[in-house]
């Protein structure tokens, strides 16, 4: 096996609390039916987040084929909220990730990898680009959004791109996604996968798999 010397995270769900706690919490501020939600995601994105699905306007929106605005009202249409209501389009995306914060755990794990002298990374599907972005040029050497390049995970393409800003063999480079799909296509293309569930077991394997301690204090505040 290479040795890894590329540590890749996935956005929403990795470096955040998890994607599930911010919709729930969305939906019960909101009034909406998280049934409904549900099926509108299920159908949009096919299981397991990475299979084909019916309609495709999520794909669309992480491509950067569709505007923020016209995917908000796409969707508002499939939902309705627990009242029998029509749910608000514009701000919906703004609204619906409010309840997402910095894993403070995940961003020291990262701090310490480069810190190391790992090359760090981030891979995420874009849903609109409204990244905090003010410390990413501290935090990572390679940045890739769906939306900036016009392709997505699971898409095959993407993973060689990531492969080739990197500069590195693919065994050579780690990448963390909590979207079992995601980590597949990663491990198709020949990069270590690691599937996110919570930080301390993905801490536990990305120490096994570098060698180095990744927790503690690296002498600065944390995220």
């Amino acid at each position: 096996m290479a040795e890894p010397r590329a540590l890749v995270f996935d956005y929403g769900g990795v470096l955040t609390t998890p994607l599930q706690d911010s919709m729930s919490s969305w939906c019960e501020d909101d009034g909406i039916d998280l049934g409904e939600f549900r099926k509108a995601l299920a159908t949009w994105f096919g299981p397991e987040y990475g299979g084909e699905a019916a309609v495709n306007p999520i794909h669309a929106l992480e491509l950067g084929e569709m505007e923020v605005p016209d995917f908000e009202r796409e969707l508002a249409k499939h939902l309705q909220t627990r009242n029998g209501l029509p749910v608000e389009p514009e701000g919906l995306i703004a609204r619906m990730f409010a309840g997402f914060s910095l894993e403070s755990g995940m961003f020291n794990a990262l701090r310490h990898a480069r810190a190391a002298g790992i090359t760090t990374g981030l891979l995420s599907n874009s849903w609109g680009l409204d990244y905090p972005r003010d410390e990413w040029d501290e935090l990572f050497d390679v940045v890739v959004i769906s939306g900036e390049i016009g392709m997505r995970k699971p898409e095959p393409g993407i993973y060689q791109h990531l492969i080739d800003k990197l500069g590195l063999e693919p065994a050579e480079c780690v990448f963390v996604d909590d979207i079992k799909g995601n980590i597949d296509a990663a491990v198709e293309a020949g990069i270590v996968g690691v599937h996110h569930v919570t930080p301390q077991q993905t801490i536990d394997e990305l120490e096994a798999l570098f060698k180095i301690p990744l927790r503690g204090q690296i002498g600065r505040s944390q995220a």
